[in-house]
């Protein structure tokens, strides 16, 4: 377990190192960035309208034991925009982009077809998993914003249209209590969330052995491994917000 944590630091390192190298693989990152979020805007927009339901559905019921009604809109935005929107995001990254990046990669290293590239004198990871790790890092960022939207707008629907909220109260409050650090460091969650995903996907894929089968437990373990980084790294970037950022009402 040692030596496959180091492998990946190391993996992600040169990943990274390789960001600004020359030259660019303009096409590949198109090619892959519409790929992902081709296989990821619809499932992220159908899971965010439940999340923002069930988020604005609790809180408003919570409220309303409180006798704090008004605090509703701020309390379920802001637990969409810093908390549901990353996490959904990633999720749905993680899952449906990932997978696939980790498959092509797996496939084409059972094929050999990475230590061909590397007898040509071509860095694998220059050329196949740096485009992919900056593709799905920018559909990460602006697939948050379209999961914030809709968990949002699913929100206000319910709080408001089912639970006789006051759509005044809901959208002041939010306004009160809401500043512009809450909807960055949610953008900061999932440009992290995003580049975590497509590098641990490259690993497993790049070091899948095995034939089909190793593959197929190389996409299984990417997912895995995805899901239980990003709750820590969501901990962590939380943890580091609220020490940083001053909160309003405090």
């Amino acid at each position: 377990m040692i030596t496959g944590t180091g492998n990946f630091v190391a993996f992600s390192l040169d990943a990274l190192r390789g960001l600004p190298r020359r030259p660019f693989q303009v096409r590949e990152f198109v090619r892959q960035a519409w790929f992902i979020s081709s296989v990821s805007i619809l499932p992220a927009a159908l899971v965010a309208i439940p999340f923002g339901a069930v988020i604005a559905l609790q809180l408003g019921s919570l409220v309303r034991q409180l006798g704090a009604q008004s605090f509703t809109g701020a309390a379920s935005v802001l637990a969409v925009v810093r908390e549901a929107g990353p996490i959904v995001t990633a999720l749905i990254i993680a899952g449906a982009g990932g997978s696939a990046i980790c498959a092509d990669l797996g496939a084409r290293k059972i094929r050999e077809e990475l230590d061909a590239m590397r007898v040509l004198g071509i860095d694998p990871v220059h050329r196949l998993v740096v485009p992919r790790v900056l593709a799905s890092m920018l559909v990460a960022v602006l697939l948050n914003g379209l999961v914030n939207v809709v968990g949002v707008g699913g929100g206000y629907f319910f709080n408001v249209v089912l639970q006789g909220g006051t759509p005044g109260a809901y959208l002041a409050s939010f306004q009160a209590l809401g500043q512009l650090p809450d909807l960055v460091v949610g953008e900061i969650k999932a440009l992290v969330f995003g580049a975590v995903a497509a590098l641990v996907a490259s690993y497993k894929g790049m070091t899948a052995r095995g034939g089909p089968k190793g593959v197929g437990d190389a996409v299984n373990q990417s997912v895995v491994i995805t899901f239980m980084l990003l709750f820590a790294l969501n901990f962590v970037i939380t943890a580091i917000y609220f020490q940083v950022v001053p909160q309003k009402g405090t």
